[in-house]
């Protein structure tokens, strides 16, 4: 079992507002190293998408001086959601960390299935397995992209945020690997990680339908594993990382393609 830590101090941070159209911000800094550093305050974020942000949102957003903007969805999730709002000088990268049409079927029956399909698609440990399997696939498949990304935070993309749908799972594991790279605690990955499960972080379930049965609790305990934060899902990416490379001195080297220069640079960038 992952071992619980709380959360850094607030002084550690950028104070969090109450963001009306924008779910699950934070800021990282804070975060202890296993060299005895943190993670600096003001230059590393997460969220879900900002494409409802309100005018206030932005203004926030706006004032952090943000560099860059990762956004890691897909085409799907971009039609259903618009694209995120326009910031100031910031720039827009879209890294999509899964296929446009992967899933597409599957999505629309989560919004509008019946409880009976429901039981078929997720019931069993469907639903947990399948989102263990998305987490390794991430990590294994998707070397280049977090390659690009680290790449590029190493270079002059500071301060950045990192966000997908939910600010969860693409996002959250993209997160995780930055954090990795800059030496970050094992644990204190996970307790960030875990974070996302807070009720005011937490992506609105969307279902087709407003009658009760739609969202019954035997509808609710089946989605649950796909809109939970789980240790044991972090956890599959971080045994794929030991199982393919034999840990992360190796993922970073050999899987990312990271010079000891560039994590060099990566880490002056961001601790202190």
């Amino acid at each position: 079992m992952t071992q619980q830590i709380p959360p850094p101090p607030s002084a550690d941070r950028i104070p969090e507002p109450e963001l009306s159209g924008v779910r699950n911000f934070r800021d990282v800094g804070g975060l202890p190293t296993t060299d005895g550093r943190r993670v600096r305050p003001g230059r590393l974020f997460r969220s879900g998408h900002l494409a409802h942000a309100t005018e206030t949102d932005a203004e926030f957003l706006a004032s952090l001086g943000l560099h860059t903007v990762f956004d890691f969805r897909n085409r799907a999730d971009q039609a259903l959601e618009g694209p995120d709002v326009e910031l100031p000088g910031v720039r827009n990268v879209n890294i999509p960390l899964s296929d446009p049409a992967d899933g597409k079927e599957f999505w629309t029956m989560v919004r509008d299935g019946d409880v009976e399909q429901l039981r078929g698609i997720l019931g069993d440990g469907k639903a947990a397995a399948r989102m263990t399997n998305s987490y390794r696939a991430i990590v294994l498949e998707r070397t280049a992209e977090h390659s690009r990304v680290l790449h590029a935070l190493a270079e002059d993309s500071v301060p950045a945020l990192m966000h997908c749908a939910a600010g969860k799972d693409r996002a959250g594991l993209s997160i995780a690997v930055t954090l990795l790279a800059l030496g970050v605690e094992r644990e204190a990955i996970s307790a960030d990680y875990l974070e996302s499960n807070a009720p005011h972080r937490r992506y609105r379930v969307r279902r087709g339908s407003d009658v009760p049965e739609a969202r019954s609790p035997e509808v609710m305990e089946l989605l649950a594993p796909l809109f939970d934060a789980r240790a044991a899902y972090l956890d599959a990416a971080f045994a794929a990382i030991e199982e393919r490379w034999g840990g992360v001195e190796h993922y970073l080297a050999e899987g990312l393609r990271l010079a000891p220069e560039t994590l060099a640079r990566l880490r002056e960038q961001f601790l202190h």
